[in-house]
């Protein structure tokens, strides 16, 4: 019986023992597996850090063009005819430049007219003069009479009257001749032409309007909560509808803001950049600018750094081990080829440059140029995923 019992214990510690090494084994096999299974990159990326970039601060308005000073030029005589009228819209004029001529014939006569007059009044003088002088020789021997004397003095000074009068005539008529020839006060640019040949005008009469030096001026429109930002000389780039571009410099801030939408006009004196529409602003055309307002320091990254999602800006900060943290960013101004961050991301941040729109918040990455850290890290993250044996 004893014996019986022996066997029977043997045979149950014998099951045990194998049962254990067979456990055993299943044990080092699930370890071997685990120990296979190690996480891969999702992704090679380069890294970067942000960078300190000075950047420029504009500040965006809208206007118009307009000539900087327009000259109108009209018609000093009255009741001429237009003979010949020698410039149109567009031509480009300087100082004194004849741009059209009145039918003087009738000038003419009438200064032949005052000249023959001037010539009598001039004679009818000298006559009256010398009768004068022979009275006032004859004053002290009693031939004349002191009234006869005083006839003749007179008669001298209605005759040098007569000469002025004469004279201010043919001035005048020398004058109109001159006006029948209209000439351009200044160096520009014709923008309007009424003139036509064989019309008859009156004093005054507007015959072109001149773009004075050829020069335009940009008229900004900037709101009053922003109007202490710009000063005299400021620096402007303006593009103009047509394309072209234009550099100017502050003039004038206007001296008054409009009540009903609080916006005051700032004249900016522009002048033509090189470029493939140089030269084909015109005033009245709309134009599009931007103040120079100088460089302030900013916290900027790559633009492919980074993934925008739902409407919100992300970075993906990669950490020692290679897995990467989803950060969200608020992004400010473009420069080139690099965003400002204005928030959410420590200066000092390791992030991924390329690849941040195929990434996911804890990804593993594997570096360029880092294989060794990459398979460092890869056994540091399988280590620490399996159990401890």
């Amino acid at each position: 019986m004893q014996t019986h019992i022996d066997r029977r214990s043997a045979a149950i510690a014998t099951f045990c023992a194998a049962a254990a090494l067979l456990l055993a084994g299943c044990g080092d096999k699930a370890n071997d597996k685990d120990a296979k299974v190690t996480p891969k990159p999702a992704l090679t990326v380069t890294t970067t850090t942000p960078e300190h970039t000075m950047l420029s601060v504009t500040l965006e308005a809208n206007g118009n063009l307009a000539a900087w000073q327009e000259a109108s030029v009209g018609a000093d005589t009255n009741g001429l005819r237009i003979a010949e009228v020698r410039v149109n819209v567009g031509d480009r004029v300087h100082r004194g430049q004849v741009l059209a001529t009145f039918s003087a014939d009738t000038v003419r006569a009438e200064l032949s007219q005052a000249r023959a007059s001037l010539v009598e009044a001039e004679a009818n003088a000298a006559d009256a003069a010398g009768n004068a002088q022979r009275a006032r020789s004859l004053q002290t021997t009693g031939a004349l009479s002191q009234s006869q004397i005083n006839q003749y003095l007179t008669a001298e000074k209605t005759a040098q009257a007569r000469v002025q009068a004469a004279r201010a005539a043919f001035e005048a008529q020398q004058v109109r001749l001159a006006q029948a020839t209209v000439r351009s006060p200044d160096d520009g640019i014709i923008s309007s032409r009424t003139a036509t040949v064989g019309s008859v005008v009156n004093s005054g009469t507007e015959l072109f309007r001149l773009i004075r030096k050829g020069r335009l001026e940009w008229r900004a429109e900037v709101t009053s909560a922003e109007l202490g930002k710009l000063t005299t000389g400021t620096r402007a780039i303006v593009t103009a509808a047509s394309g072209a571009r234009l550099e100017g410099r502050v003039r004038t801030i206007g001296p008054t803001v409009d009540p009903a939408n609080r916006i005051a006009l700032v004249y900016v004196d522009v002048l033509p950049l090189p470029g493939p529409a140089a030269g084909s602003a015109r005033a009245g055309m709309f134009a599009h600018g931007e103040f120079d307002l100088g460089s302030v320091p900013a916290l900027t990254v790559p633009q492919q750094s980074v993934a925008v999602r739902e409407g919100f800006s992300y970075v993906f900060r990669v950490n020692p081990d290679h897995r990467v943290t989803q950060v969200k960013v608020q992004i400010g101004r473009i420069a080139g080829d690099r965003l400002e961050v204005t928030s959410g991301l420590a200066a000092d941040a390791r992030i991924a440059a390329t690849g941040a729109g195929f990434l996911n918040d804890g990804d593993v990455v594997r570096i360029a140029g880092d294989t060794a850290a990459a398979a460092g890290a890869s056994a540091a993250a399988s280590a620490a995923s399996s159990p401890g044996r």
